[in-house]
C-alpha cells in the first residue's frame, strides 16, 4: 500500500483444485480441468462458481486496499480418481510461469482443495507450494485456503506461512475464510504479526456434520477463540478418507502470533475435544431398505430426505449407482424422487425423444463394478433442460449440463450429463418437479445437500450402500497410510507404528 514511505504491495493469486478418490475408476484428465470453468488471469472477474469464490474475494479486498494484483489461472475439476501426471504438471507449470513473469509479489495466495493426488504426486498442494516458495524466496508471505476435506502434510506446513480451512460442512463459508486468510496475509506482509503454525495429527478418519450438535458448538468455540490470547487462526481438517496416501486423516491447524507454544496448546486442546467426542459424532447410516422403510413410516407433509452418500460425485463416485432405484422398483414404491444419475447416454436418448414421450430406457449402472446393474424402466419424459443449473456452495451456481426429469411408475428420476452431486432442491424443482408433494427424496450427496434441503425436510437421514465413497472407514483398503487410526483401532496412539 502507498503512504508512510511504503511502496505499493503486490498480490499474486491462483487456483488449482480437485479432490482425488484414489479408489475411483474415473481418471481426472485434461478435459476435467480445461473444460470446466478454466480461466487464465480472469477467474476473479467471473460470476461465482466452483473454483473462484475465494479469488473473487481476494480481488475485492486487494482492490479496496490498493494492492497491485497479478492473477494466474483458476482450474477446478470435479472429484474423481487420480489426476493424470502430465495434466497436473502442465497446470502447475503454468502457475509457476506466471509467477516468474510477474513483478515480485509481497503476498501469494493459492486457492486449492488440499486432497489432490496425481500419478507420481501424493501431495500436489505441497509440491506446488514448495515450488512457489523456491521461486519467491523466504520473505514473501504465502497463504493457502483449503477445503476442510484435505491432507495436511509437512510440505504444506513448511512452505506456507498461513493455512486456513473452511470451517463449515456443507461449505457455506468459503468467502468468509478467504477474507480471514487475506487479512492475516496482509498483516503478515506489513510485519504486524509473525505467524507460527502447528499441525496436530488426530489419527482419525470420520465425517463431522457441522450444522448439528455437538460439532456445531465445537466450530463456534473455534471461531470464538480466534483473535484472543495470541491465537490468530484455528482450523479443523476433517481429512478425506478415500485416498490411499501416507498423510490421510484428520488434523488440527493452529496459527499463533510469534509463539509456537500458543499454537501447540490450542491444537492440542481442540484435538482432545474432537477425540473425546469421537463416538458421539461418528456418522450413523441406514441400509437402503431401512431408509426406504423410514420414508414409508414418516407422516405426510414434508418429504424425508435420504443421502445416498457412497455414490456422491463430490467424493469421486460415478453417481450412477442403482441400489436405491432397484429396491424402490422391486418394492413397488411411489412418490419418491431419486438423483442425480450421471447418465449422458440416457439423457441424449431423452433429448431425441422429446418431452411427453414414453419409451423404454436403461438407467445407470454403467461405470463402476460396485454401482449395481442398470435398471430397465418404461419412462415418461416430463422435462428436459439443455443447460440445467442448481444453487451451489457459498452463493455459487453449479452446472448440471443437459438434464431430464423422468417419471416411471410413480418414481421421479433426475438424470444429468455433467457428473455433479445434488446441492439444492432446485436441482429437481428447476425442472418442474415439486418435492413438497413427495414422500421422500434420495439425493446422491454426502452433506452438501443439507443447507438447501433441511428447510423442506421432515427428516434428514443418511444411508450406506456399495459405492465408491465407501462408508466403512475402518476397513478401507489402505496400503500407504502412515499411522494406525480410529476407528480401525480404538487407541491409535497406543499402537506400534
Amino acid at each position: 500500500m502507498k503512504g508512510q514511505g511504503m511502496e505499493t504491495m503486490r498480490l499474486f493469486m491462483a487456483g488449482l483444485s480437485t479432490e482425488t478418490n484414489t479408489f475411483s475408476p474415473i481418471p481426472t484428465g485434461r478435459a476435467a480441468f480445461f473444460g470446466n470453468r478454466f480461466f487464465r488471469q480472469e477467474a476473479s472477474l467471473q460470476p461465482a462458481g466452483w473454483g473462484n469464490v475465494a479469488m473473487r474475494e481476494w480481488r475485492t479486498l486487494a482492490e479496496a486496499g490498493g494492492l497491485e494484483i497479478t492473477e494466474s489461472l483458476s482450474a477446478a475439476a470435479q472429484p474423481a480418481g487420480l489426476t493424470v501426471r502430465a495434466v497436473y504438471e502442465e497446470l502447475r507449470d503454468l502457475i509457476l510461469e506466471d509467477l516468474r513473469a510477474a513483478p515480485r509479489p509481497d503476498i501469494v495466495l493459492l486457492n486449492m482443495h488440499g486432497a489432490m493426488v496425481a500419478d507420481g504426486y501424493e501431495d500436489c498442494e505441497g509440491d506446488l507450494l514448495t515450488r512457489v516458495r523456491a521461486v519467491v524466496g523466504p520473505d514473501v508471505v504465502i497463504g493457502t485456503e483449503l477445503d476442510l476435506h484435505c491432507h495436511l502434510t509437512d510440505a504444506i506446513r513448511d512452505a506456507a506461512d498461513l493455512v486456513v480451512l473452511y470451517k463449515e460442512y456443507p461449505h457455506t463459508d468459503i468467502a468468509d475464510r478467504a477474507r480471514d486468510l487475506f487479512g492475516l496475509a496482509l498483516r503478515t506482509a506489513r510485519r504486524e504479526i509473525q505467524p507460527r503454525m502447528v499441525f496436530r495429527d488426530l489419527r482419525m478418519s470420520s465425517s463431522w456434520r457441522t450444522p448439528v450438535e455437538p460439532v456445531r458448538s465445537l466450530v463456534d468455540e473455534m471461531i470464538a477463540a480466534e483473535g484472543r490470547d495470541g491465537l490468530l487462526s484455528l482450523s479443523f481438517g476433517h481429512g478425506f478418507a478415500w485416498a490411499d496416501i501416507a498423510d490421510v486423516g484428520a488434523k488440527m491447524v493452529a496459527v499463533a502470533d510469534g509463539d509456537a507454544a500458543i499454537a501447540e496448546a490450542a491444537a492440542e486442546r481442540f484435538a482432545r475435544k474432537i477425540w473425546d467426542l469421537r463416538h458421539e459424532t461418528a456418522p450413523r447410516r441406514l441400509t437402503v431398505d431401512a431408509a426406504l422403510d423410514a420414508i414409508l413410516a414418516a407422516p405426510a407433509g414434508k418429504p424425508v430426505i435420504v443421502a445416498d452418500s457412497p455414490d456422491n460425485a463430490g467424493g469421486g463416485a460415478p453417481s450412477d449407482a442403482t441400489h436405491f432405484l432397484r429396491r424402490c422398483v422391486d418394492r413397488g414404491l411411489r412418490d419418491i424422487a431419486l438423483g442425480a444419475f450421471w447418465d449422458p447416454i440416457a439423457v441424449s436418448i431423452c433429448e431425441e425423444a422429446g418431452v411427453g414421450a414414453t419409451l423404454p430406457l436403461r438407467i445407470g449402472g454403467k461405470i463402476s463394478r460396485n454401482g449395481g446393474l442398470p435398471v430397465d424402466l418404461d419412462v415418461t419424459i416430463r422435462a428436459i433442460r439443455a443447460d440445467h443449473e442448481q444453487t451451489g456452495l457459498s452463493g455459487s451456481r453449479s452446472a448440471m449440463g443437459a438434464s431430464v426429469w423422468l417419471e416411471a411408475e410413480g418414481l421421479h428420476l433426475l438424470l444429468n450429463s455433467n457428473r455433479q452431486q445434488v446441492f439444492h432442491p432446485d436441482a429437481f424443482e428447476g425442472l418442474g418437479l415439486r418435492l413438497g408433494e413427495l414422500r421422500g427424496v434420495v439425493v446422491k450427496s454426502s452433506q452438501h445437500f443439507y443447507a438447501g434441503f433441511a428447510p423442506i425436510a421432515g427428516q434428514v437421514l443418511y444411508a450406506t450402500s456399495p459405492g465408491t465413497v465407501d462408508s466403512d472407514l475402518a476397513n478401507l483398503p489402505y496400503t500407504r497410510r502412515r499411522h494406525p487410526y480410529w476407528p480401525r483401532v480404538e487407541n491409535p496412539f497406543a499402537e506400534a507404528k
